[in-house]
């Protein structure tokens, strides 16, 4: 973080850059342990060696900085890659600057930064236990799935996978296979031939795969149905392409396995690692754009809460079919958006109030229409001398569910009625959440909340000032009856499985964090109701014609 100590002026995004490589190395140290204790003290001698080549150049009088790829830098010291970074100094992308124009403060913080590193390794020069690999090694062994079946196993960390591959081959050798970026073709060829079911010429030479990210995708590895994740990626979508390599349409079996380790409480409570984790997941969300709030019924999802499901031991594990399902959906967005981009052009820029119809022999004679008004999307479905119901996302996802060849049918001129009673049932429901006291809504879960918070704040001395601000923040939420009324059940359930451990205001504080994301706690979240404020509009109306 050089330029945080430099005395010339430096711009807002600049700073915000530098003081985000700080965090960075925190966190990248942080994983490395979760990795491999192999992967953590490779990563610790090399922040030593650039600590001391650093403090020898500025010694020199030389500042090397790069602005311009400071991301480019993150990704490559993420993936173990010294020589890309060194690179980049030896090719002139990192500027030089003259020591001169930099506090002094620098070099005693480089120091002491130093100092502490050297103290981080000493320790664990003694500690050749490592209790991890131990335990899958056992699992390997007794597990009954693990013993008989093809694996693939993933890591974030190249040096973790070579761990990986010496250890694991001494137990089974001539029997594991292992790919990273730096393998060739003729270890590609040898995946494909040992795990791609569709092989030309399969081979039976290896059963365990120790692979990096790079073949998360693009890759058939359907001859295994287990995957195991060694660490877990901070991308969540990279836990789906990662089973998505074996969960192959014409995959011969009938059940996947994921095994996962999970962060360690003591790693998390470090770095945050779910709420970096957010971050990622905001890239999985812009692919609906507004529309994420679909997910849920009407209640607006946030990163936090779908990352919360993602990394859930049901989701990961293959338990959750509900929420599986509604990945499913995002899943196919997302590959429309990267291999047909004409067609996601084409759906984003629909005209509003788009119908067509279809053949279906689930539901006769029916209308579903998809309306927005604000923020707030829902989904109605009126029949025949039936009145309009309303449809969560998922039954409504499942019946607008269509084949590409499918025909297009010719809409009926009753379907000018049914539409008229899916506008009538909108407009009531919308009125009716207009209309409802915010304070009303949620009532006794909220009340039963604030209940609990109070008493939580009474005990608040070994709570940082971010903490605090927190819990006043939804103090104030609930109050105002600012929080939606489904968060408020959810949140009050959990509360209420705490039991005993309700005293512990960390436990609380946990609760809270998890399921009340920040976004629902502006100032401005309780006036600003979806429903309230934009004009009404009808997106898309589907007509289903009976057989």
């Amino acid at each position: 973080m050089p330029m945080l100590y430099y005395e010339g002026k430096i711009d807002q995004l600049e700073e915000q850059s530098q003081k985000n490589m700080g965090r960075f190395m925190k966190i990248l140290l942080i994983k490395r342990l979760e990795s491999s204790f192999f992967a953590f003290r490779n990563s610790v001698d090399r922040f030593l060696h650039s600590y001391e080549v650093f403090i020898k150049e500025l010694d020199n009088g030389n500042v090397y900085v790069s602005k311009k790829h400071t991301n480019k830098i993150f990704e490559l010291l993420e993936n173990d890659d010294d020589e890309a970074v060194q690179r980049l100094i030896d090719e002139g992308k990192a500027e030089k600057y003259e020591s001169k124009y930099f506090r002094e403060e620098l070099k005693k913080d480089l120091q002491h930064d130093h100092a502490i590193l050297k103290e981080v390794k000493k320790l664990w020069q003694n500690i050749n236990r490592d209790p991890k690999l131990l335990k899958f090694v056992n699992e390997l062994s007794k597990n009954a799935v693990l013993k008989k079946n093809y694996l693939i196993i993933f890591t974030e960390s190249k040096e973790t996978a070579n761990y990986l591959f010496r250890n694991i081959n001494k137990e089974y050798p001539g029997k594991v296979l292992l790919f990273t970026g730096d393998s060739g073709e003729s270890i590609r060829d040898k995946v494909l031939e040992n795990f791609d079911a569709r092989a030309r010429h399969p081979k039976e030479d290896y059963r365990i795969l120790v692979s990096t990210e790079v073949l998360s995708e693009g890759v058939n590895l359907h001859r295994a149905n287990v995957v195991i994740n060694y660490d877990i990626p901070w991308n969540p979508t990279r836990m789906m392409q990662r089973v998505g390599r074996i969960n192959r349409v014409d995959t011969p079996f009938d059940v996947i396995h994921t095994f996962n380790f999970f962060p360690t409480t003591q790693s998390n409570d470090q770095i945050k690692l779910k709420e970096a984790a957010e971050g990622k997941i905001n890239a999985f969300l812009t692919l609906l754009g507004g529309d994420a709030e679909l997910l849920t019924e009407g209640e607006p999802i946030g990163s936090h809460e779908l990352f919360n499901r993602l990394i859930s031991k049901k989701t990961l594990e293959g338990d959750d079919e509900a929420e599986e399902s509604e990945l499913k959906y995002l899943q196919v967005i997302r590959d429309i958006r990267e291999k047909d981009a004409d067609l996601f052009e084409k759906i984003k820029h629909l005209p509003k109030k788009a119908r067509t119809a279809k053949q279906t022999n689930a539901i006769a004679e029916a209308l579903i229409t998809y309306f927005r008004r604000g923020k707030l999307q829902k989904f109605f479905m009126a029949q025949v001398k039936q009145a309009a119901e309303e449809l969560d996302f998922m039954t409504a996802a499942g019946l607008l569910e269509s084949r590409p060849d499918e025909k297009r049918k010719k809409l009926p001129s009753e379907m000018y009625d049914l539409l008229d009673s899916n506008k009538e049932a909108f407009i009531i429901a919308t009125t009716e959440e207009m209309a409802e006291p915010p304070k009303r809504r949620g009532r006794d879960s909220a009340a039963n909340i604030l209940r609990i918070l109070k008493a939580t704040m009474k005990n608040t001395q070994k709570f940082t000032e971010d903490q605090e601000f927190y819990l006043k923040k939804v103090l104030t939420q609930l109050e105002e009856g600012g929080l939606p009324k489904q968060t408020a059940k959810n949140t009050l359930r959990a509360l209420d499985a705490l039991k005993n451990e309700l005293i512990n205001p960390f436990k609380v504080l946990a609760v809270l964090q998890t399921h009340i994301p920040e976004r629902l706690l502006q100032s401005h979240y309780a006036e600003q109701n979806p429903a309230v404020f934009g004009k009404r509009e009808v997106i898309l109306s589907l007509y289903l014609a009976g057989e």
